[in-house]
């Protein structure tokens, strides 16, 4: 497969004359500036990843995890080639995704971190009877086994099959909760004062 980072051509069926294909370019993308402009206001929700890395647990924090399929249960979300937990993110055959709410700022403030030990008090973690490192506390937590990987640009597009979770704080349909986004550069508590309609 092909980053999607090279310049994006498609083949459109009707210029094909069956004795050799026709390419347009889809034209030029947005600044990396503009793209992030984009997207500083379109808020995202807070989770922490780790994995057992050859080196041992790594984690890292991201704002990319949604839900694609109920059945089977899937779940995706990209790694950037920045962070040095990516590789071994990446390279794993299972991964623990923590859902965190606002409770959970600190971890989400430590696996964004540069240049720390995440693991180095042992009082905040554990592992699982697989192996897999988890924060204890947290809002919930998924257990999950990679199925898919895609290079995108200069990110790694990770999709995993959901096979155990856990859920200390849950919240009732339709209420507020204290849900954890990032927006704008900041962290933000969603609670009864975010809350403007219910769902139509």
């Amino acid at each position: 497969m092909g980053s999607l980072g090279s310049t994006p051509e498609f083949v459109d069926p009707a210029d094909h004359t069956g004795e050799e294909s026709s390419t347009r370019s889809l034209g030029q993308s947005l600044s990396a500036d503009d793209f992030k402009s984009l997207f500083r206001g379109h808020p995202g929700g807070v989770a922490v990843i780790t994995a057992e890395g050859e080196n041992g647990p790594v984690a890292l924090t991201a704002t990319s995890v949604a839900s694609v399929s109920a059945d089977p249960p899937l779940l995706v979300f990209s790694l950037s080639s920045l962070s040095s937990s990516t590789p071994a993110i990446a390279n794993a055959d299972s991964i623990v995704v923590h859902l965190l709410d606002a409770n959970d700022l600190d971890l989400a403030r430590l696996g964004a971190a540069r240049g720390v030990d995440r693991f180095s008090d042992v009082t905040m973690w554990t592992r699982l009877v697989t192996g897999e490192p988890l924060f204890l506390g947290v809002r919930a937590w998924v257990r999950c086994a990679v199925v898919s990987r895609m290079e995108a640009g200069g990110s790694t597009v990770i999709a995993a099959q959901a096979l155990q979770s856990a859920i200390a704080r849950d919240v009732e349909p339709g209420q507020p909760g204290d849900a954890l986004v990032y927006y704008n550069r900041a962290w933000h508590r969603l609670g009864d004062h975010s809350h403007i309609a219910p769902q139509d």
